[in-house]
């Protein structure tokens, strides 16, 4: 049996959303409305429980379409996903305080931003490690170079000296325990301020294709390329290489969690599974459904085909799941990206104290300042409505809790 409910909209695909038992703000169903009345969606959009108003497509959503792609519902933080491990050590091998901890992964992984990006910021390599040098060059420099050779646009800020830091927003590495006591680290990022730049750079071309065709959009968000054309071949070549990008930038951050944490005090010698999970949430790439071929746009989901493992976050004071595709069909194979946003971070910041984010985050060793009240859990939805949501969708393997986190 299925959880989903069938939004209509005249004129337009299907809406099939997981939403029983959490909100869908009046803007995300007018979002969605708008993406389902464009002329290529596959079949219908699949909306996930974590549903809420993006830019141009709405977050939560998963978007097939054959013959056409909408960078914007791709989104500029291309890639952005998640990556986890479990270690050998328990929670009795942590130490009383986790503060040493905390220090030495803000220590191993730059994050957060200043200097407005620039030479001095600090969310930037300044004495890069040979291995992310190497990573770079092996993986991704040529293609770099090909994008910019023909964007020379694009080739400017921060790339190489990115890859392997955390960024800022909701971006995070935290240590987990699970529900035997096992200590996981678990972070969240994407491709960074060159990947920002690519979607950017494309989602103003697409808005300029559609504007000199002719093409009437409900909302200039959902501006497409055209398969067959010079553009859209264009943009496959640069968001494929961002989503490599981000997955390998999260591939050294946990490299450098795992490495900082082992010099930590008070931390013994442990080794780590090989259950690592690395799955991007903001992508699109070409799949097989209802025998077609098309394009899945996953914004703010999470491919979840049958025994695929995956990554649901709550917020920074809420459990997080380990969780295992069902390969739900109407779905289009997917899940939820993490709990959600149930307001904005300006409404965040003025609706919550630093008071009640330090009773809400009681017992995590994280920042509990103003400038991370934009990500107290008061701002996210219930995560446990959530997963009762999507139980058709997932099932859970490991229910994490953290104990650090480091916020971007």
């Amino acid at each position: 049996m299925s959880n989903h409910e069938t939004i209509a909209v005249p004129g337009a695909a299907p809406i099939h959303a997981w939403i029983r038992g959490v909100p869908l703000e009046d803007e995300a169903r007018a979002q969605l409305a708008n993406a389902a009345r464009m002329p290529f969606i596959h079949r219908h959009i699949a909306v996930m429980p974590d549903v809420h108003k993006g830019i141009g497509a709405t977050v939560g959503s998963v978007i097939p379409t054959v013959g056409a792609i909408i960078p914007a519902a791709v989104g500029v933080d291309i890639g952005c996903g998640m990556c986890a491990v479990r270690t050998s050590l328990t929670a009795a091998d942590l130490p009383e305080s986790l503060r040493a901890v905390r220090e030495a992964i803000e220590r191993a992984v730059p994050h957060g931003r200043t200097d407005n990006g620039g030479s001095n910021d600090r969310g930037a390599w300044h004495d890069m490690p040979p291995r992310v040098a190497n990573l770079w060059k092996e993986h991704l420099h040529e293609g770099y170079c090909a994008i910019c050779a023909k964007f020379p646009k694009l080739d400017r800020g921060n790339s190489v000296n990115h890859l392997g830091t955390l960024g800022t927003g909701n971006h995070f590495i935290e240590v987990c325990l699970d529900e035997a006591q096992q200590v996981w680290f678990m972070l969240h990022s994407g491709s960074r301020g060159v990947g920002n730049r690519f979607g950017e750079f494309f989602i103003e071309m697409a808005r300029n294709d559609c504007r000199k065709a002719g093409v009437d959009l409900p909302d200039r968000d959902l501006a497409y390329f055209s398969e067959g054309t010079e553009h859209f071949a264009d943009y496959v070549g640069a968001v494929g290489w961002a989503q490599a990008y981000a997955r390998i930038n999260r591939q050294v951050m946990l490299e450098n969690v795992v490495a900082a944490v082992a010099k930590a005090p008070g931390i013994k010698p442990f080794t780590c599974t090989v259950e690592a999970v690395n799955c991007h949430h903001n992508y699109v790439q070409q799949e097989q459904h209802f025998g077609a071929s098309c394009w899945v746009t996953r914004k703010g989901a999470v491919r979840a085909g049958a025994g695929e493992m995956g990554i649901i976050p709550g917020s920074m004071g809420a459990r997080s799941y380990i969780v295992r595709g069902k390969g739900n069909a109407d779905a289009f194979c997917s899940c939820s990206h993490g709990a959600g946003r149930v307001m904005s971070r300006t409404k965040a910041k003025k609706q919550f104290s630093v008071e009640d984010h330090i009773k809400a985050t009681a017992g995590v060793e994280c920042r509990k300042d103003a400038d991370v009240i934009d990500e107290t859990p008061m701002a996210y939805k219930d995560i446990d409505a959530v997963m009762a949501a999507q139980s058709d969708l997932v099932e859970v393997v490991h229910t994490l809790k953290q104990v650090v986190c480091v916020k971007g």
